[in-house]
């Protein structure tokens, strides 16, 4: 019998990206999973409703939203490890909505954190992110590296972590923080780099358009990502800790762009376009992560090659092309 084995686990932002994969590899370790799914009028289940009919029906979707209290108390009640994964993720969109980003990442979060102190949950971990780091002051970036709000997404990401770590000081909550470096792999909206630009060659575009093409990112194929979630949510260890999750190696975006032009085998120009930008003071130039940490607590090191797992999200992309718009830019 496995550690998840028959185990109530919640996993809030199931329909996400990170989130469906984990719903998925939850139920193959044998847990019962109840999925919370952000409520919309077409009663879809986002990236959940990509999954096996099979598979789908082994679990309990919730429709709700994480500002709603009630919602996620409902939501919490039984559960024995509740994965906090549901945020607005997008950076542009947090410069136009930044107060979304307050009420779904910072308020949504102490919903959370409350309803698992109410029903005494014996493990919450909760989801940072690398962008928490802003531009590297040095690199690799430990889990000792300052903290830089240079988005208002971040900004609501760096809150969210330091409530976390306050209920752990305070309360004694039992909550381990993950922070991920940059995930990719199937199931990735257009709004990241990745499947944007592999979205952009496969419907035939003859010029990719990115934003700036000096930043560096550390890329972590989703499933290693997703070992590092249950590694986190299975070790006594990890509780009141953050640890990184991601791959130690970076690569500049422009860089990146020329080697899915090769995996897919167009030959198009890459041009910077403006209105991908950041604002100067907003870019992060440079994530690469130092994931010592997660080695010696967790035992968790990546195993899926940067080229492999470009490949198999490039399969999926050419699988699913109608899943992904390329007539403009999805903030």
């Amino acid at each position: 019998m496995g550690y998840w084995d028959q185990k109530l686990v919640l996993v809030t932002g199931a329909g996400g990206f990170i989130g469906s994969h984990l719903v998925t590899a939850l139920i193959q370790r044998g847990a019962r999973v109840r999925a919370l799914v952000h409520y919309n009028s077409r009663a879809d289940y986002g990236n959940l409703d990509l999954l096996p009919k099979d598979e789908l029906q082994c679990v309990d979707v919730v429709m709700g939203d994480i500002q709603d209290a009630g919602c996620v108390h409902e939501a919490v009640r039984d559960c024995e490890c509740v994965f906090h994964l549901a945020a607005l993720i997008g950076i542009p969109y947090s410069y136009v909505a930044p107060r979304s980003y307050v009420a779904t990442n910072i308020a949504g979060t102490l919903n959370v954190l409350e309803a698992v102190r109410s029903h005494q949950v014996p493990r919450m971990v909760h989801t940072s992110t690398s962008e928490a780091y802003g531009t590297a002051i040095y690199t690799p970036i430990d889990e000792s590296h300052p903290l830089q709000g240079q988005s208002p997404y971040s900004a609501s990401k760096i809150a969210a972590d330091k409530l976390a770590e306050s209920y752990h000081n305070s309360f004694g909550l039992p909550v381990a923080t993950i922070r991920p470096f940059n995930t990719y792999g199937p199931r990735q909206s257009a709004r990241a780099i990745i499947p944007a630009v592999i979205s952009q060659l496969l419907s035939g575009k003859e010029t990719v358009k990115l934003g700036a093409l000096d930043p560096v990112r550390d890329l972590t194929y989703v499933e290693d990502t997703v070992r590092g979630f249950l590694a986190v949510g299975e070790q006594e260890a990890a509780i009141g800790q953050t640890i990184n999750v991601g791959h130690g190696e970076g690569i500049a975006m422009g860089d990146l762009a020329e080697m899915l032009i090769r995996l897919v085998g167009r030959n198009v120009e890459i041009a910077s376009s403006e209105d991908r930008l950041r604002p100067p003071n907003s870019e992060v130039m440079k994530l690469i992560c130092n994931n010592t940490k997660a080695q010696q607590i967790l035992g968790w090191q990546p195993t899926v090659s940067l080229e492999e797992g470009l490949e198999r999200t490039v399969a999926f992309i050419r699988d699913n092309l109608k899943l992904y718009r390329t007539d403009g830019y999805a903030i």
